[in-house]
């Protein structure tokens, strides 16, 4: 089975022993998951093959459940409703480069985005605001002024992305005028403002740390050169370092 470990974001592929599933039939019919059909209750537990990490996943979800043909129970293969148990976020590893206020709304945002949207939105807003000021050193009185500042340093399609993470996030951040008027977001659509908070971690935080770690490597790499022309030493240190003599 193809697995990409939540917890190291290590792709690979899981056997036995670091899989297991199970699925029990839950014979209780009163409730508002029957609808003449039984229901059946399947854990899958994944444990990451990856020696550094070694996490385990555990994930349950509700089962509907059909006849096989000697009229056994047996798991249809839809599931109904899906509960990630382990980790408790869909959250992903990120550096430890990336300034850790904005990490921890991140990762508050993944962890509550089913249990709530419109706050996960507006932890993804909060997220957001936090890179800009950052990153780019905008700050300003509202949210709104910062994207406006930041449309002429950033492409129109990831401009466009950004201010919709501003505007659906404000309607988990703030009460409409009228407090009878209700507007819903849903799960998935929370989910796309995190997923773009991750593609702004990769193209703004990363993409810099890299490109600076290539720059270091070639000014080290022009320095060596340089001293074999004068004539001087260059050897390594136990640590890794370089040292000119």
């Amino acid at each position: 089975m193809e697995f990409t470990c939540p917890y190291c974001n290590h792709p690979t592929t899981v056997t036995s022993p670091n899989t297991d599933d199970s699925i029990n039939t839950i014979n209780i019919v009163e409730s508002r998951y029957y609808d003449g059909k039984k229901r059946g209750l399947r854990y899958e537990a994944i444990v990451c093959p990856n020696t550094n990490c070694k996490q385990l996943t555990l994930i349950v979800s509700m089962q509907a459940m059909m006849r096989d043909s000697y009229t056994n129970w047996m798991d249809s293969g839809d599931a109904l409703e899906t509960w990630q148990l382990l980790p408790d976020s869909l959250a992903k590893p990120q550096p430890e480069y990336i300034p850790k206020v904005i990490i921890e709304d991140y990762n508050e945002a993944s962890k509550i985005l089913k249990l709530s949207p419109k706050a996960a939105a507006s932890l993804a807003r909060r997220c957001l605001q936090g890179m800009i000021r950052d990153f780019h050193g905008i700050i300003k009185p509202t949210l709104n002024q910062e994207i406006n500042a930041l449309k002429e340093i950033v492409s129109a399609e990831v401009w466009s992305a950004i201010d919709a993470v501003r505007s659906v996030g404000n309607i988990g951040a703030h009460m409409e005028k009228d407090v009878n008027l209700i507007v819903d977001i849903e799960p998935d659509e929370a989910e796309l403002l995190i997923e773009l908070i991750e593609d702004l971690f990769d193209d703004w935080y990363v993409v810099r740390h890299d490109r600076m770690a290539r720059q270091e490597k070639l000014k080290l790499l022009a320095a060596t050169k340089q001293a074999a022309r004068n004539g001087i030493d260059v050897d390594k240190t136990p640590e890794g370092s370089d040292n000119v003599k």
